[in-house]
């Protein structure tokens, strides 16, 4: 087994038990708390954390896969006193997300990379709080060349740690193929990655070629109906379980604790499935109903997890040529 970094500090990948693979405990728009203090009410929410981490640490779970990046209002110290007080582990992320700000447009991708590996290495912004994950995303707007730039430097920053990449991806439009390649591209294993949000399509023939490369996928925002059904999304995996695939697959709901999007209570007015205890409430039962076995359950959510975690090494060599391109190429 490997070292496995939680906000709390290292830990068997052995030890992760059963895991959400991605989600989030508190996204926020960044920058608005350093000059409006009072749309961070900090306590407050470590509190509300807490109390919701508590309850899936009961209903459970063991592990959270923090998906949170900087761009994202990422806060690995709140992660660390809510784990700490919770009794839930939780592992965090360093990476960019979908709309890369400025500063990762003209860089080149072995610029972007030594942050990343700052943050993995020696934690973040001299908190020794020490993000396990590497993330990254496509969205609307497709590979812009400032994504193009951001995908290289985490398969960089992977190469260079061994930290897994998680990614976000617009399934409808067969992103994840765009990822492995610029990912093969830079020499990653793709078996060391996991492309995110391929439960929103039911695409068989788009999964099938995903699976075929060899990375796992997140079945991961159960409970977004509005993008497709639940029914439909236990349907896809029932299958791909059925064609042998329940070891390449993760389940999560990408759901939060806590957002400043809108009020809590107004989010679950508007999606009342989305939250935290989706899967272990509702999804599992659905599953076992469509002939998934309770040992691919398991697998789904234990061993995948463990496996995945437990091939942290770094790859042998210097960075790819690609990393070495002038910052205005």
């Amino acid at each position: 087994m490997a070292t496995v970094q939680t906000v709390t500090g290292p830990v068997d990948s052995g030890a992760l038990g059963r895991v959400l693979a991605h989600e989030h405990v508190v996204t926020r728009s960044p920058g608005l708390r350093e000059d409006w203090p009072q749309t961070y009410p900090r306590d407050e929410v470590l509190a509300i954390c807490v109390e919701r981490l508590t309850k899936l640490k009961a209903a459970g779970i063991d592990t959270l896969v923090d998906h949170t990046t900087y761009d994202l209002g990422r806060d690995l110290e709140l992660l660390r006193d809510a784990s700490a007080a919770s009794g839930l582990q939780v592992i965090g992320a360093t990476g960019v997300w979908v709309e890369p700000q400025r500063y990762w447009h003209l860089r080149a991708p072995i610029e972007g990379a030594q942050l990343l590996i700052g943050d993995l290495c020696e934690g973040v912004a001299g908190s020794g709080v020490k993000p396990g994950i590497i993330k990254c995303a496509i969205d609307a707007a497709g590979v812009t060349p400032a994504i193009d730039r951001v995908l290289r430097a985490c398969a960089i920053a992977h190469r260079e740690t061994g930290a897994h990449i998680s990614t976000h991806t617009i399934a409808r439009e067969r992103q994840g193929l765009d990822q492995q390649r610029i990912f093969a591209e830079e020499g990653v294993d793709l078996t060391r990655v996991q492309i995110g949000h391929c439960g929103d399509t039911d695409d068989l023939d788009y999964l099938r070629e995903l699976l075929a490369a060899g990375s796992y996928l997140g079945m991961d925002r159960f409970g977004v109906e509005p993008l497709l059904p639940d029914a439909t999304r236990m349907d896809v995996v029932a299958t791909l379980c059925a064609e042998g695939y329940a070891d390449r697959l993760l389940l999560s709901q990408d759901a939060s604790c806590w957002n400043d999007r809108m009020p809590m209570a107004e989010m679950a007015r508007l999606r009342p499935d989305w939250h935290h205890h989706r899967i272990v409430e509702d999804i599992v039962p659905g599953l076992l109903e469509r002939g998934v076995a309770e040992d691919q359950i398991d697998q789904m959510m234990v061993r995948n997890p463990a496996a995945l975690y437990a091939r942290q090494d770094p790859y042998p060599g210097e960075y790819s040529d690609a990393a070495r391109r002038n910052a205005w190429d």
